[in-house]
C-alpha cells in the first residue's frame, strides 16, 4: 500500500479524551496549548462524517470514590512537578463517570452511532472493547487525534502497533499540555518507527483521495 493512502473502509478515527474536563474546564493555559488540537480535531472530524468513516471516541471514565484509580511510585506528578515531600498523593481524576468532565466537546459533534470507549487506564485498548469494534467492522488502519501525546495518546499507540494496526497521527490534532518538547520527540523520532505522522491538511487529503477511488 502507498503510505500516503488509506482505504476508507478499513480506516476509523478515534479521538483520545477530548473532553471537557481537559478543555472546557481546563485553566487558560492549558485551553491555550489545545486549541490548535480542537481545531484540527474538528476538521478531521467533520472530512470523516463526510466520508461515512466510523468516529470512536476514548473517553476517561474513573469512580468518583478513586476505586478505579491507583497512584504508583514515580518521581514526579504528571505534570513532571515534584511530589509534595517527595510521596506520591492521590488525585481526583479530571473524566469522572456521569460527569460534565467525561464528556467528549460539543464541537466533535458526538452523535448516537458513533463509538464511546469508556477507559480506565492510559491506553484506549488496555480491558476496553475497542479491539473488538474495530475488528469487528474490518477496520486495519486508525487516524489518531488527541492528548496528551506523550501520556494516553503515547500509550494508545504502541498498543495499537501491538496489535498489529495501521496507525496514521494526526500530529497538529494532537497536544501536550506539559511539555512541548516531548510531543515533539514522540512526533519527530518515536512514532514514525510505529506509525505515519501526518499534518490534518495531509490526512483530509489521503481522505478525499480515497472517497474518489
Amino acid at each position: 500500500m502507498n503510505p500516503n493512502e488509506i482505504e476508507i473502509n478499513k480506516t476509523g478515527i478515534l479521538f483520545f479524551d477530548i473532553l471537557n474536563g481537559y478543555y472546557h474546564q481546563a485553566n487558560e493555559r492549558a485551553k491555550a496549548r489545545k486549541k490548535p488540537m480542537v481545531e484540527g480535531a474538528v476538521r478531521l472530524m467533520k472530512a470523516g462524517r463526510e466520508a461515512g468513516i466510523p468516529i470512536f471516541f476514548a473517553k476517561g471514565n474513573h469512580r468518583a470514590d478513586g476505586a478505579t484509580s491507583v497512584t504508583t511510585l514515580t518521581d514526579t506528578k504528571i505534570d513532571l512537578t515534584p511530589w509534595p515531600n517527595g510521596l506520591p498523593v492521590k488525585d481526583k481524576p479530571v473524566a469522572l463517570e456521569g460527569s460534565s468532565g467525561a464528556e467528549v466537546i460539543p464541537e466533535l459533534d458526538p452523535r448516537p452511532d458513533d463509538y464511546y470507549i469508556p477507559k480506565y487506564r492510559w491506553s484506549a485498548f488496555f480491558q476496553t472493547y475497542l479491539d473488538l469494534a474495530l475488528r469487528t467492522r474490518k477496520i486495519d488502519t486508525i487516524l489518531m487525534s488527541g492528548g496528551s501525546t506523550d501520556v494516553g495518546l503515547a500509550a494508545t499507540v504502541f498498543a495499537a502497533r501491538d496489535l498489529d494496526y495501521n496507525i496514521v497521527i494526526v500530529r497538529d490534532a494532537c497536544a501536550s499540555v506539559h511539555d512541548q518538547r516531548a510531543h515533539d520527540v514522540l512526533m519527530d523520532l518515536m512514532f514514525p518507527r510505529m506509525a505515519r505522522v501526518r499534518t490534518t491538511d495531509q490526512v483530509l487529503q489521503m481522505i478525499k483521495e480515497a472517497s474518489g477511488r
